[in-house]
């Protein structure tokens, strides 16, 4: 997805256009045409052959069912005369004729349905893993812009729908449709009259399809925006649950869910009453066609022109036209919710990565035994977010190889956006970013990743034990490796003293464990990546001074031997530094090793010596 930076809003000539409403604003995201189609068509792909299978046996199983009206035609115009006579053959023929069909017809409808429900779950199973794999490779953009309640809403109650049409209002609907080719030939077969008037009755019955399908469209898009919104308010206050609870916001998100609650149920209940109006007037039509068509065969019957088993035959037939008219509106509303939903996953799926992989990766160059770290230019390196104004005019930087490099600054220096430029969340609207002389667009993914590795200041930490949280820097690494990276760092004792030691689950989020052992396991994990370029962004800020100073002496270790960009706010953590940087509007305003700047009369010093008094 390649969009360019939208101008600012203030500041714009009179009469200049106002920029394109933000999609990412919108529920459903913007896709090309007939990309739901495509979807679906790349879903059901590798399943042809047990599409195709399910197919013949679903023909097999309704001419089965369709048969026994035709029974009853013969028996009644047949089998009843040759009784008369003392010939019970005929009837003995059609009661084994129709024991047959019942048979055929439940063996039939049991492997349509076991070999049906694979395949549905497959789809299902095949889209799941695609939304989750493909929200995992889109850029760090579009999580900036796009929520993650969206995300889950379209992995759960869009697939939802999906799964309700493939397990329930397919079936019915293939069924339904497949009938109605089996009975309006057979009703032209027993009789062109009969039959031609029983399917005339369809004309306004279609039009109603048509026009409930059309509003009830409308209706099912809202409804699949309005529970979206419900998902997007629940999980967003369950994240900050924690600010919720201190600002004693609870009063005022109940209000703001209880009008999307309230909404919801509106449009749900405009899709209810739609499907209403359809059921009652269907039944109307279906009543007039039924009682024209019984009363007009009886009448013919009278004359001679019709046998009386054709037309009981044709008014079962036509009974079976419209019986199916209530399981088809709940089929249409399965269908429409389903389109919906499929028109979002497939806008979702269209989108992107702004950070895309390169067609031709390179590999880095080897390092020369004993180099420490990799060179890091940033070169002519121009960047503007989307959502905003320039952050990176023109900035130019080398970090020789091995150099530790602190970055000090107010907030919205840039110094963070250097950070994500370097670990390659984005690219730079301009110039290049180099990493021993070769730009980052031009490495993969894992090349990239294995050479630079960035810890933030919420060292995130994932369900499960210390020890795999540990090894997800190397993910083959041995128990023995993941202990000896924890020593290093100084971790080992207090995971060594947690309830089982490195096989103690962390649960959610770290929550098991304090700030500052969150920030040591993390950094166990870093060194047990072993990049050759560390990136630190304020991994400092959240601690107190005892944790503080348990990670600074991990950083030491950490940072030895490796090219290192260290973003903090404490000016503590800027004494290990080789050399400081003081960005201001995306520009550096000093440059010198840390003594040096401390010993001057610039900004560093002067932060330092405030930071200094603060410690008074």
């Amino acid at each position: 997805m390649t969009t360019t930076v939208p101008p600012k809003a203030t500041g714009q000539p009179a009469g200049t256009p106002e920029p394109a409403p933000d999609p990412f604003g919108q529920d459903t995201l913007p896709a090309p045409p007939g990309a739901s189609r495509r979807l679906l068509g790349s879903l059901i792909r590798p399943h042809r052959a047990r599409v195709a299978l399910a197919a013949c046996l679903l023909l097999a199983q309704q001419a089965a069912v369709q048969a026994v009206p035709l029974l009853v035609a013969y028996a009644i115009d047949n089998g009843v005369p040759a009784v008369r006579e003392d010939d019970n053959g005929p009837l003995i023929a059609v009661a084994v004729a129709y024991l047959v069909c019942a048979l055929g017809a439940g063996l039939l409808n049991y492997t349509f349905i076991r070999v049906s429900a694979r395949v549905n779950q497959s789809i299902l199973l095949d889209l799941r893993g695609r939304i989750y794999r493909h929200a995992q490779a889109l850029s760090l953009d579009f999580h900036d812009r796009y929520t993650s309640g969206r995300l889950i809403s379209r992995s759960t109650s869009d697939v939802q729908s999906l799964r309700e049409l493939l397990d329930e209002g397919l079936q019915e609907m293939l069924v339904i449709l497949v009938s109605l080719v089996y009975i309006g030939g057979l009703l032209l077969y027993l009789d062109i009259g009969l039959g031609g008037a029983a399917l005339l009755s369809f004309v306004p019955l279609y039009l109603l399809v048509r026009n409930y399908r059309r509003r009830s469209a409308e209706r099912f898009s809202r409804r699949s925006t309005a529970i979206a919104a419900v998902i997007v308010k629940f999980s967003e206050t369950l994240n900050g649950i924690r600010p919720v609870q201190a600002f004693r916001r609870e009063r005022a998100n109940d209000a703001a869910f209880a009008e999307l609650n309230h909404r919801h149920e509106r449009v749900n209940g405009d899709t209810i009453l739609e499907m209403a109006r359809f059921v009652t007037l269907s039944r109307l039509i279906a009543a007039f066609a039924i009682a024209g068509v019984v009363m007009w065969g009886a009448h013919r019957v009278t004359s001679g022109d019709l046998e009386l088993g054709v037309l009981a035959a044709g008014a079962l037939y036509v009974r079976r036209l419209y019986d199916p008219l209530d399981r088809f509106a709940m089929i249409l509303n399965n269908y429409q919710s389903a389109v919906a939903s499929l028109e979002k996953i497939a806008g979702l799926l269209a989108q992107r990565p702004d950070v895309p992989e390169p067609e031709h990766p390179v590999r880095l160059p080897e390092r020369a035994a004993g180099r420490p770290g990799r060179e890091v230019v940033f070169d002519d390196v121009r960047f503007a977010y989307r959502t905003g104004g320039e952050v990176l005019p023109r900035f130019r930087l080398t970090v020789p190889a091995g150099q530790t490099v602190a970055l000090v600054g107010a907030t919205g220096a840039g110094k963070s956006t250097l950070a994500k430029l370097l670990a390659r969340f984005y690219d730079a609207t301009e110039g290049r970013v180099l990493l021993d002389g070769t730009d980052l667009r031009e490495l993969s993914m894992p090349e990239l990743r294995r050479g630079v590795v960035m810890v933030t200041q919420e060292a995130f930490l994932f369900s499960g034990t210390v020890a795999e949280n540990i090894a997800l820097g190397k993910p083959d690494a041995t128990r023995e490796e993941v202990e000896r990276a924890a020593r290093a760092i100084g971790a080992h004792d207090f995971i060594a003293a947690l309830p089982e030691g490195y096989d103690t689950d962390v649960r959610k989020r770290g929550g098991r464990i304090s700030a500052g052992q969150r920030q040591l396991v993390a950094f166990a994990r870093l060194l047990l990546a072993d990049p050759s370029v560390v990136i630190l962004d304020e991994a400092t800020s959240s601690l107190d001074i005892p944790g503080e100073k348990a990670v600074q002496e991990a950083m030491v270790t950490v940072l030895r031997g490796r090219t290192a960009l260290v973003i903090a706010h404490r000016l503590s953590t800027v004494e290990i530094a080789d050399r400081v940087l003081v960005m201001e509007s995306g520009r550096i305003v000093e440059d010198g090793p840390p003594a040096e700047l401390i010993a001057g009369t610039g900004r560093f010093s002067d932060l330092h010596r405030a930071w200094r008094d603060s410690l008074v």
